[in-house]
């Protein structure tokens, strides 16, 4: 199914670091007729708001980037709104969609979904197969709950949902407060704190051992719409870079990115996480797909937006 440059196409969370790569993409790519709200306009925990939105504004295709996301600290310490938030959000979009008669979904998950201690890389096939990473079950198990819901809307109304399973994502317009945000947009917060302050050191958590995967935003966006046009699958997918990264050598990356002259400290009393989160993406690699972005220029990308975004702050 090719999109139409002109069909209506509507991208939830569009202000997040996800959704407005998606909708610059979309823009860039010469799709004319996109479809946004704002929180203040839109409530998606409102089923009844959702349903209106539906059918007042006919989106043809919608893709679902609308999440409450954060790092260790914050799915530790929010559980019941993590999983309380993300299911609403997704039931409303996924249902409101088929109610509309919505002509594509495309639903966006996240890699912890998989079993904390699953074989590495990390297939499609490994989902539900072991217990989960417990620093972020709860988010994981909203996301498998979005999954399961477009597989049975497609088997019970033949709708057609799709989801796909991103790594780790970052760039421009992410989220770099320190309590709420993921490793990479964390540390680079760090560093440029640090740096600003004179900090002799910088503290980052664990031990540096785990190995990550890192995928830029503006690829996922161009992954997204190649899905649109290119899938019509039941089976999720994985959309990953097809490199890993230890913590040690993201946090060496990012201070000299940086700019930092201090010295790292790594405090073993803070959790790791999984060990190892690295996904097999060659379904969607062997469909033509593939990134462009590395991880040092993706991150010098990240700086400069985190540059923009506070250029006086101290």
């Amino acid at each position: 199914m090719s999109i139409p440059k002109n069909a209506r196409i509507y991208v939830a969370g569009h202000r997040g670091l996800v959704g407005s790569a998606i909708a610059r993409e979309l823009r860039r790519q010469g799709y004319s007729n996109l479809i946004t709200h704002a929180r203040a306009e839109l409530d998606l925990l409102d089923s009844q708001a959702v349903n209106r939105f539906y059918a007042d504004s006919k989106p043809e295709f919608v893709i679902d980037a609308a999440a409450k996301v954060g790092g260790i600290h914050a799915n530790n310490t929010q559980p019941a709104s993590f999983l309380y938030e993300n299911l609403t959000i997704q039931n409303n979009l996924i249902h409101g969609a088929h109610l509309a008669g919505v002509k594509k979904f495309l639903f966006l998950g996240s890699s912890c979904i998989y079993p904390k201690l699953a074989p590495q890389p990390l297939k499609e096939e490994y989902l539900l197969t072991g217990p989960l990473e417990p620093t972020n079950q709860w988010y994981a198990v909203a996301k498998i709950s979005g999954i399961k819901m477009c597989e049975a809307y497609r088997r019970q109304y033949g709708c057609n949902f799709i989801s796909a399973m991103p790594t780790n994502i970052y760039g421009p317009n992410d989220n770099f407060d320190l309590n709420t945000s993921h490793v990479l947009p964390a540390l680079i917060r760090k560093f440029h704190d640090a740096k600003e302050n004179n900090a002799s050191s910088v503290v980052c958590w664990g031990t540096g051992n785990p190995l990550r995967e890192f995928l830029y935003s503006e690829d996922l966006a161009r992954a997204c719409i190649f899905l649109l046009d290119n899938y019509d699958a039941e089976q999720f997918i994985n959309v990953g870079s097809g490199a890993e990264i230890s913590i040690r050598e993201l946090a060496e990356t990012i201070k000299e990115i940086v700019g930092f002259n201090g010295r790292i400290e790594w405090d073993t009393s803070k959790p790791d996480g999984t060990p190892r989160k690295f996904l097999d993406s060659s379904t969607m690699f062997n469909m033509g797909w593939r990134p462009e972005i590395d991880i040092k220029t993706g991150i010098q990308r990240a700086y400069a937006s985190l540059l923009e975004n506070y250029p006086n702050d101290k």
